[in-house]
Formats: C-alpha cells, structure tokens, sequence
C-alpha cells in the first residue's frame, strides 16, 4: 500500500495547531506538530507559517505532502486540500489519543461540546453549549487575567479550594461580574476558580448526558482539555449524577481536531487513489 503524507491544521478562536503524519495501511507515524496561540494575529498567516515550519522540521517540501486537511475555521486557508467538519475529525482524534474513547468533551475557547463516537471515530450524535455560556476558555482567560494569575495556574490553584463560591450564571458577562464582587469580599482565587468550574462541569455532564455518554470513557479535547482543577471537577460531577463515565485527558489532547483532520484527509486521499485507479483499469 502506498505511504500517504498528510497534514492536518486546525484554526480555532484561540490557536492554530498544525500536525503532520504518515500514512501506511493501519501505520500511522506522527511527523511534527505545533501549537500556536493567535493572539490578535491573522490565523491564516498564521496557519501558513506554522505548517512550513513544520514541513521544514520534517525535511518534506509541499509536493511531498499528498492532503492538507483543514477543520475549524480552516476551511478559507487557501493552500488546503479538503475540509472536516470539527466534530468529525475531535471524535477521529479522540479515538487516536486513545482507543477506548466512546465520547468525546471538546471545550473550547467559545463553546464546550459533546460527542457520542463509535469505536472508529465516526460521530453518532453530538450537542454544544451556546457561545454566551460562561463555561468557555475565553471566559476563564478573562478572570484568570482579572485575578492576576496565569492560565497554567488555573487547574492547580482550583485543587487547593476550601470552601468554593459557585458561580450561577450561564451568562459570561453576569458571570464575570460575580467574580468582581466574589474578589471584594476576599474570596480566595483558589475559591472563586473551583467554583467556576464547578459551575462549567456540572453544565458539560449534562451536556454528555444529553448525548447518551453513560459509560465508558470520555477523552476531553480543546484548549481546556489539560485544565486539571476541570477534569477533577468534571468527574466529581460526573459522580454526583450517576454517570458511569470516566472524563480522561491526554498530552496531546488539544490537537485531537488537527490530527483527525490529518487521518481523515489521509483517508479520504487513499480512497480517491482506489477509485482512480479503478477507473483507469475500466477504461482499459
């Protein structure tokens, strides 16, 4: 069988993460990747740039790659081959990361969301929450910002809660303004983040719940995948709704988009070489 080269980009609200892999059969090799955070720079450029240092770091030149696969907003990029929808290539990633995944969390800078997936990746059912909800990465950039802390210290600062302040509101606006006055009265920052993500955990169980994610494991991915004061959270609520669930991270799990689209493309590049190959033997 052919070695296929692929290329998977994600551009998301917050980071453009690039992949590079290759392909043969049920081989797959994970060439280079990179995570880079947009930071009011303009994501195409952006993607560009990212993925001929990644070519460059691999030793391939752009004819070596056969697909460039694109999910996200990736889908105006204008050197790429084909485009994913995210929820299909989160589930194909997933599953990649680690193959006992049935389910998939995507928390994202705007949005979290869940995913029921089968064993190959392939998404059964899926539903997100609403871009306004206060359980985004964005909103907690922001109060990590208002709290003068920095957003790797987030997850361990909420495991050292003792008594946390729930933040009630689904509005990131209403939302932040109880923390202004949860800071006034002197509640700790450890206080005030595990109460966020209580607040944002026990929305994403039911967001699981709602897709029919009732056993198994759930791999979560996007930019929050690696908050560990969330993933502690989000089992505690897991528990206390009677999921017979377990929410697991992976180091490489905020490029779980990027490397379905990677896989997928590879798929879909082998496919279209049957099918032409097929055609060429026909008209023979």
């Amino acid at each position: 069988m052919k070695m296929t080269i692929t290329a998977g980009i994600d551009i998301g609200t917050g980071a453009v993460k690039t992949v590079l892999f290759r392909v043969e059969g049920d081989k797959t090799e994970w060439l280079a990747k990179r995570n880079d955070r947009i930071r009011q720079r303009d994501p195409f450029k952006l993607a560009e740039e990212a993925y001929n240092g990644l070519l460059e770091e691999a030793g391939l030149k752009a004819s070596d790659v056969d697909y460039v696969a694109t999910t996200g907003e990736g889908e105006s990029l204008a050197f790429h081959t084909g485009h994913f929808y995210s929820m299909t290539t989160h589930a194909r990633g997933a599953v990649y990361l680690n193959p006992e995944a049935r389910a998939v969390l995507d928390i994202g800078a705007l949005h979290g969301r869940a995913i029921r997936n089968d064993e190959r990746g392939k998404v059964e059912t899926y539903k997100m929450t609403s871009q306004c909800a206060s359980g985004s990465g964005q909103f907690l950039e922001n109060i990590a910002r208002y709290l003068g802390i920095a957003q790797d210290e987030i997850g361990s600062l909420s495991t050292q809660a003792d008594n946390p302040e729930v933040v009630s509101s689904i509005c990131a606006v209403l939302a932040e303004t109880d923390v202004i006055n949860m800071v006034s009265r002197d509640i700790s920052a450890p206080n005030i983040l595990k109460g966020i993500h209580i607040s944002m955990a026990g929305r994403l169980a039911k967001l699981l719940k709602s897709v029919g994610a009732r056993e198994g494991v759930v791999l979560c991915t996007g930019g929050l995948a690696l908050d560990e004061g969330l993933l502690k959270t989000l089992n505690e609520s897991i528990q206390e709704q009677k999921m017979a669930v377990v929410a697991y991270n992976h180091p490489d799990s905020p490029y779980a988009g990027a490397i379905g689209a990677a896989l997928w493309g590879a798929f879909r590049h082998e496919k279209l070489a049957r099918l032409g190959q097929q055609q060429v033997a026909e008209a023979a």
